[in-house]
């Protein structure tokens, strides 16, 4: 990717993960250690970092927590740290970035830097205040210790996470999710769960595990934002139909979404790779609008639209890899 998209691209997850993480406890204000809770799940090379050296989201949200509480204490403030709850980002509004965290992302992208999740964790732990650092002792290990396990992945590997693809009706995402591949596989293989984590699917009528290729269900769009903001639906597209494409437990699914009041429309197709990862499981994702209509008048206007397309394409991957990672945290 180029150095606009991996900043961008990470800006974008890191945000909805680290606000994720500050609805968990009744939080509008992501600071630096929501940040750092963020790092820990991202499918870069800095989450990658964080895990082998054994942090896991679980562990990294306790270290936090009683950091808080030391914190407190030191001010003479004794009080039990607010119970964690579900995540509710999606369901409320009003979230923003702290001063803290702003500064460390401008930082990440300042002076040549790639504004990528391993250049963000580069200022992360070595940031003034030494709240990181001192999360990092709780766990176990130090800026140090993690600066130099970067530096020694990024030497062995260029590699850089998650692309585009130059058709402007797909596009490709990879995602780290907190959970063994065997339960990652029963959330994204069952159509009767699937609005758990695709934005664009309110219910599915009857629906079940996929066993194999050729199975489909009736599926309604959602016409309600998990916040209760109402969608406009045309009524065209208020019915779906959710087709397996193909099944390989646990390994690989592919979904197939029509409109069958809307003979015109592009098709959705979302095919999920899975492999087992360091404290859970990566995710190669990719998604795709396929054409239905082979119209000129249709063509012409697709290259026209393109530029939109690639947005719309970039933030529905991010909203499915966002969906499925949420459901384990």
């Amino acid at each position: 990717m180029s150095r606009f998209t991996d900043s961008a691209s990470t800006s974008y997850s890191l945000s909805i993960t680290a606000m994720e993480e500050a609805s968990r406890v009744g939080q509008r204000e992501a600071d630096i250690d929501h940040l750092f809770l963020a790092l820990t799940v991202s499918e870069q090379t800095a989450g990658q970092v964080l895990r082998s050296l054994g942090i896991t989201i679980d562990d990294a949200r306790e270290a936090v927590a009683a950091q808080h509480a030391e914190q407190l204490a030191g001010l003479g403030i004794r009080m039990d740290p607010p119970e964690p709850g579900r995540i509710v980002f999606h369901e409320t509004e009003g979230y923003e970035w702290g001063d803290r965290a702003v500064r460390i992302l401008q930082s990440a992208n300042s002076s040549g830097k790639r504004g990528d999740a391993a250049a963000v964790l580069r200022d992360l732990v070595v940031e003034p205040s030494g709240m990181i650092e001192s999360i990092l002792q709780r766990l176990g290990t130090s800026p140090e210790a993690v600066l130099a396990e970067l530096d020694r992945v990024e030497r062995l590997s260029d590699r850089r996470s998650g692309s585009t693809s130059a058709d402007a009706l797909s596009g490709t995402a990879a995602a780290f999710v907190p959970a063994p591949i065997d339960d990652v596989w029963r959330l994204i293989s069952d159509a009767s769960r699937l609005p758990d984590w695709d934005p664009t699917i309110d219910a599915v009528e009857d629906g079940a595990a996929a066993t194999s290729a050729g199975q489909s269900w009736a599926a309604r769009t959602r016409s309600t934002r998990r916040d209760g903001t109402p969608v406009t639906v045309k009524p065209h597209v208020v019915n779906q139909r959710v087709e397996v494409v193909e099944a390989d437990e646990p390994r690989f699914i592919e979904w197939r979404a029509t409109y069958p009041d809307a003979a015109r429309a592009n098709a959705r197709r979302t095919s999920i790779a899975l492999e087992p990862a360091a404290g859970g499981t990566q995710l190669h994702i990719e998604y795709a609008w396929v054409r239905t209509s082979t119209s000129l008048v249709r063509r012409l206007l697709g290259l026209v639209l393109r530029p939109l397309q690639r947005f719309l394409i970039w933030i529905q991957l991010g909203q499915l890899r966002a969906g499925i990672s949420r459901a384990f945290r």
